[in-house]
């Protein structure tokens, strides 16, 4: 078979605890550009996208929906975030996770789900992303002042 810029490649990817649940963290420096995994699984027929109870959904065009809930498709760990070190391209049907910068061993690989997703199941409970997690748990100057009175 011959090797593109859509084969993914063999990195070492480990599904491990998140932020958001289990995620996928790089298990070695992953470089600029390259492809990490094909999300895939069962292609649904139209009425079947309102229907079905899965949270694995990935809508290719307006004519197709993977279902990825499959076990096989370790692609269904990769979590949501508005600061993102990889992507989710759309080539002839299939889906290519692939990496915007390089990732460092021990990161975990997350892309951005889009504005229709964020708006419908995000928002309403809040991004868990390492961004925002970093906004809600960061100490304020205040704060910060008074840790540093107390350890007098």
């Amino acid at each position: 078979m011959k090797k593109t810029k859509y084969t993914p490649g063999d990195y070492k990817l480990l599904v491990k605890r998140s932020l958001a649940g289990l995620g996928i963290f790089a298990g070695e420096d992953i470089p600029k550009g390259a492809c990490l995994m094909e999300y895939f699984g069962r292609t649904l027929e139209p009425k079947e996208e309102y229907t079905i109870n899965s949270k694995y959904l990935f809508e290719i065009n307006s004519k197709k929906t993977i279902d990825g809930s499959i076990r096989e498709n370790k692609a269904r760990y990769f979590n949501h975030s508005c600061r993102p070190n990889a992507e989710a391209d759309i080539v002839k049907g299939h889906v290519y996770i692939m990496s915007l910068r390089k990732i460092k061993k021990g990161e975990e690989v997350l892309y951005d789900y889009g504005k229709e997703y964020w708006n419908e199941y995000i928002k309403p409970h809040g991004c868990r992303c390492p961004k925002c997690s970093e906004k809600t748990t960061k100490p304020t100057t205040k704060s910060k002042a008074k840790a540093k009175a107390t350890k007098k």
